[in-house]
C-alpha cells in the first residue's frame, strides 16, 4: 500500500521516539506486559498495513486484539520466505531506504536486509542502551575489531550506540592482528568489542610480545558464546581471562534480520531482552513455545522496525530463556547462550549433536590453536571428521580423539594442519570465523 502524502515514519508509529531513559530496563513485569502489549499491536498493524507479505499472509487474520500471549497463533517467518521473496517484505519506499546489508548467510545464501532512517535511530538507540547495560560510559576509549563496511550492520551498530552513550570510538575494524596490537600500544583502550576468537588470538598476541593490556578493563564479544548451558564461561571464556587479564567479559547476541540486541548486565547470566524493542519465543520442532529453561529454537519479533518488519521470525538458533529476576535488577526475560545451530545439527550412527560441542572441546585443549569441522555423508547418517592446528607443530591427536569420544561419545578422525593454513580458512572471506563447513549432500 502507497503511504498518503505527508506520511513519515514517524507519523505512522508516533511511539517511535528513541529516547534513553535507564528506568525502561527496570520496569516490572505487568509493566513490561503493558508496553510489549502496546508495541506488538502497533508493530503487527503496521505490518498488515505496507508489507505485501504480511498484508496478504494475515489477510483474515484480526491483529488489534493481539498480546503477548495469543502472539503464538500467527505464523513464523523464516529465512527462505525472505530469501524467496525479499521484495515483498519491503514496508516502505526504496527513497526512504537508508541503509542496505546482507545477514552474514552462516546457513545458507544471505539474505538483502534494509532499514530507514527511523531504523537506524531505533538501532543507535538499541545498542545505546545494550552497551551501557553492559558497563560503557562515556569515559571509556573503545577498539572495534569488528568490519563497518562490506554490508554489516554489527559493526555500524556497535559505533551509533558508542556515540549515543558519548564514548570515544576506534574504528579499527576488520584488520590484522599486528594492526590492533599497534592500536593497543598507542591508544590505550579501556574496552574491546570483536568476535571471541580472534580477541582470544589478539590477547594470545599481546602476551607473546609484552604488550600491557591491563588498561583494558571490558571486552563485549560477539558472534561466539562464552558460556555453557550453566551459564559458567566455556573454554573461549576460561582462555579469554587468561589472555585479558583484569577485563571482565560481556556477550551479545543479534542478527542482521531481528535488529535488536540481547546484551548481557555485569552479572554475566544471559542477554537481556529489551521489552520496548522486542519479543522473544523458544519453540520445539513442532512450533509449540517451550517453557523458560527449556532448549529450543529462538524466535524474535522485532518491534518498531519499518523498513523490513518481521513477525516470529525463526532465527535458526538454538537456545534457552530464563524469566527469573536477574541479580542486576532487572525483571525482563534473559537469553541463555547459543547453544548450536537448528540446521547444522549432526546425525551420526544415531547420535544427534550440534557442531558447538566438538568446539567446546577442542577450545579447552591448550595444545590446539585452532580448528574447523567438515561435515559430510548422505541420507540417514552424516560422517565428521575434525581439522587442529598446534601451538607446536606435531602434537598428540590421540588427545583430542579421546577427548572428542569422552564428550560427543563418537570416534571421531582428527587430522592436523599447518596454523596458516587453519587461520586463512577459518577467517577467510567471511566476515565471522567458520569453523563449520558443511559438505552434507
Amino acid at each position: 500500500m502507497k503511504k498518503p502524502s505527508g506520511w513519515t515514519e514517524s507519523s505512522e508509529m508516533n511511539n517511535n521516539k528513541f529516547v534513553f531513559s535507564p528506568e525502561t530496563d527496570f520496569l516490572k513485569p505487568d509493566e513490561i506486559r503493558a508496553v510489549q502489549t502496546r508495541y506488538l499491536r502497533s508493530h503487527l498493524q503496521y505490518c498488515k498495513k505496507y508489507s505485501p507479505f504480511y498484508r496478504k499472509l494475515l489477510r483474515n487474520i484480526p491483529v488489534g486484539h493481539v498480546t503477548p500471549e495469543t502472539l503464538k497463533e500467527l505464523p513464523f517467518t523464516t529465512k527462505p520466505d525472505i530469501s524467496a521473496r525479499q521484495d515483498d517484505f519491503i514496508a516502505c519506499s526504496w527513497d526512504e531506504i537508508q541503509d542496505v546489508v546482507f545477514s552474514s548467510g552462516t546457513t545458507g545464501e544471505p539474505c538483502r536486509i534494509v532499514y530507514t532512517g527511523s531504523d537506524m535511530e531505533r538501532t543507535a538507540f538499541n545498542e545505546q542502551r545494550s552497551l551501557s547495560a553492559a558497563g560503557i560510559t562515556k569515559s571509556d576509549r573503545v577498539l572495534l575489531t569488528c568490519t563497518l563496511d562490506r554490508c554489516f550492520i554489527a559493526g555500524m551498530a556497535y559505533f551509533m550506540g558508542l556515540r549515543k552513550i558519548g564514548a570515544a570510538a576506534i574504528r579499527n575494524g576488520l584488520c590484522s592482528i599486528e594492526s590492533h596490537v599497534g592500536v593497543i600500544q598507542r591508544l590505550k583502550p579501556t574496552a574491546v568489542i570483536g568476535v571471541a576468537s580472534f580477541l582470544r588470538n589478539l590477547g594470545e598476541e599481546l602476551q607473546k610480545r609484552g604488550v600491557d593490556n591491563s588498561g583494558v578493563r571490558l571486552l563485549i564479544c560477539v558472534g561466539e558464546p562464552l558460556r555453557d548451558e550453566t551459564l559458567q564461561l566455556n573454554s573461549i571464556g576460561r582462555q579469554l581471562q587468561e589472555r585479558w587479564k583484569g577485563a571482565r567479559l560481556v556477550a551479545t547476541y543479534a542478527s542482521s534480520e531481528i535488529a535488536t540486541s540481547f546484551c548481557e548486565c555485569p552479572e554475566g547470566c544471559g542477554g537481556h531482552l529489551l521489552a520496548d524493542l522486542a519479543y522473544l519465543e523458544v519453540v520445539d520442532e513442532q512450533g509449540n513455545n517451550r517453557e523458560p529453561g527449556e532448549v529450543g529454537e529462538i524466535v524474535v519479533t522485532p518491534m518498531r522496525a519499518t523498513a523490513m518488519p518481521l513477525i516470529r521470525y525463526r532465527t535458526g538458533d538454538v537456545g534457552f530463556m530464563m524469566t527469573e529476576r536477574c541479580a542486576c535488577g532487572r525483571y525482563t526475560p534473559r537469553l541463555g547462550p547459543i547453544l548450536g545451530r537448528k540446521a547444522q545439527m549432526l546425525k551420526c550412527k544415531g547420535t544427534s549433536i550440534y557442531p558447538q560441542v566438538i568446539f567446546n572441546v577442542l577450545m579447552s585443549i591448550p595444545q590446539v590453536a585452532e580448528y574447523y569441522v567438515v561435515a559430510g555423508g548422505e541420507d540417514l547418517s552424516d560422517t565428521v571428521e575434525v581439522f587442529v592446528a598446534f601451538n607446536t607443530p606435531g602434537g598428540d591427536l590421540r588427545i583430542i580423539e579421546e577427548s572428542l569420544q569422552a564428550k560427543c561419545r563418537l570416534n571421531i578422525p582428527v587430522r592436523e594442519v599447518p596454523l596458516n593454513e587453519a587461520r586463512e580458512l577459518v577467517f577467510g572471506i567471511n566476515r565471522k570465523p567458520q569453523h563449520f563447513f558443511d559438505r552434507r549432500r
